[in-house]
């Protein structure tokens, strides 16, 4: 059995909730959030996905507002940190140096500098280190990836991703509001498309980006362009500055020599593949979304189990620098080389 604790009970603590109670051979062994009013009140969390609004049943759960105390008592073999952005680094090298194997939400962390020290204290510690970065585990991103290394649909032309919301104003404390501790839109939200990207494609030469201030006075609407050496366009588009009404959207056009592949979650069929030759269809994918998977994918590590490389914490601190890089090319005006 597989003793595993939450810190940061938001909505992507219950979405981590969720997911372990899915799963059989892991109990949720103990939960740890500074306000213990959460632990009465566990419904109607908001989020831009839906996932984490039904009650919670704690029953036999240890509860915890001190996280020190929960590491020295819980007897855990693993843990979730989905706490805001700027406590990551801390938390995360507090967990490791327990001797806990993490999955830290993403972004990994505000700067280079604290990505780079997490990744150092997990390869102190022995022990596994995930970022949650859940796109590369999203069932049509996943198959998208395995579309284009198969090679069948020739070499990539152009690829266009979108990730639109409302802005976010459900946050604890206000947090994503203040650049200081979300690193705004750009790193926050964008940062999916931006791993992605390094993920499918690898790490650019340079970027070019354009940004628009929004509700965090910050970049919080933001659009790259990654610069490879191949005769291939690349673009990113990212932002919360949307109204209340718009919700959220996530969608990518990726056009291969003798296909393209599309995808968009408002869409009936959100995903389908369009041949140059023959009619569009819908691949089969996996199962669940990129939550339930990644976190199946942590748990197997976490067992020992063997399980494909997906996402390394040297990956993670290079969609940090990634993105930074973007807020600074759109700062300066001009294109950042990485």
């Amino acid at each position: 059995m597989i003793r595993t604790g939450i810190v940061g009970l938001g909505f992507m603590g219950k979405m981590h909730f969720r997911c372990y109670q899915a799963l059989e051979g892991v109990q949720v062994a103990a939960i740890c959030d500074i306000d213990e009013t959460k632990f009465e009140n566990t419904s109607g969390t908001a989020g831009n996905i839906a996932g984490a609004e039904a009650p919670l049943d704690f029953t036999g759960i240890g509860l915890y507002t001190d996280f020190d105390k929960m590491l020295a008592e819980a007897n855990l073999d693993a843990i979730s940190i989905t706490l805001p952005t700027y406590l990551h680094k801390d938390h995360t090298v507090k967990a490791l140096g327990a001797g806990l194997n993490v999955l830290c939400e993403k972004p990994m962390a505000l700067t280079v500098e604290d990505g780079r020290a997490m990744q150092a204290a997990a390869e102190k510690s022995g022990r596994l280190l995930q970022i949650g970065h859940c796109i590369r585990f999203w069932p049509e991103y996943a198959k998208t990836k395995e579309l284009i290394d198969s090679g069948q649909y020739g070499k990539i032309r152009a690829a266009m991703f979108q990730r639109l919301s409302l802005t976010p104003g459900w946050a604890w404390d206000g947090w994503l509001m203040d650049p200081a501790r979300s690193g705004s839109a750009a790193v926050d939200l964008h940062i999916h498309d931006s791993d992605y990207v390094q993920y499918v494609f690898g790490m650019p030469k340079a970027v070019f980006s354009r940004t628009a201030r929004g509700p965090s006075n910050d970049a919080d609407h933001i659009v790259t362009q990654y610069v490879y050496e191949e005769d291939c366009v690349v673009t990113a588009e990212g932002g919360w500055a949307m109204s209340p009404t718009f919700g959220f959207e996530m969608s990518f056009n990726i056009v291969l020599e003798k296909a393209t592949i599309v995808y968009d979650c408002t869409r009936s069929p959100a995903f389908k593949v369009c041949p140059v030759e023959g009619d569009a269809f819908t691949p089969e994918v996996a199962s669940g979304d990129g939550y339930s998977n990644e976190i199946a994918h942590f748990v197997k590590a976490v067992r020992g189990e063997s399980v494909p490389q997906i996402i390394t914490p040297g990956q993670s601190v290079d969609s940090v620098r990634l993105v930074l890089a973007e807020k600074h090319s759109a700062r300066s005006g001009e294109k950042v080389s990485l």
